[in-house]
């Protein structure tokens, strides 16, 4: 009966140190606000699909795929998630990614 118990205790730690470590592993997702850039001179975006998706090429470090990108039209806000993402060489800073419509609420 005790063993029963220290092994369902060991597996229960096990799993709540699995779970701890996951979470610490996981990236967080980050979003980059566009909005105050101008377009076409800090960045350039390409809509394709009807807004849906978009190509854009801009310079600034640690953007990854997941991270969300605020872009601005007129009064409009968008909000985009990176879906592809490749750095250039040089200035290396400098990417170009696939963006998606993001459909979850900010």
């Amino acid at each position: 009966m005790l063993s029963s118990k220290l092994g369902i205790n060991f597996i229960n730690t096990w799993a709540l140190l699995n779970f701890l470590i996951a979470k610490l592993k996981a990236k967080k997702q980050k979003t980059y606000d566009y909005t105050s850039q101008v377009s076409g001179q800090d960045y350039v975006f390409e809509a394709i699909d009807d807004d849906a998706k978009g190509y854009m090429t801009a310079q600034g470090k640690g953007v990854a795929v997941g991270d969300f990108i605020s872009l601005q039209n007129g009064a409009e806000i968008y909000h985009y998630q990176v879906e592809q993402i490749e750095y250039y060489s040089n200035p290396s800073d400098m990417w170009t990614a696939v963006l998606k419509r993001a459909t979850s609420a900010f």
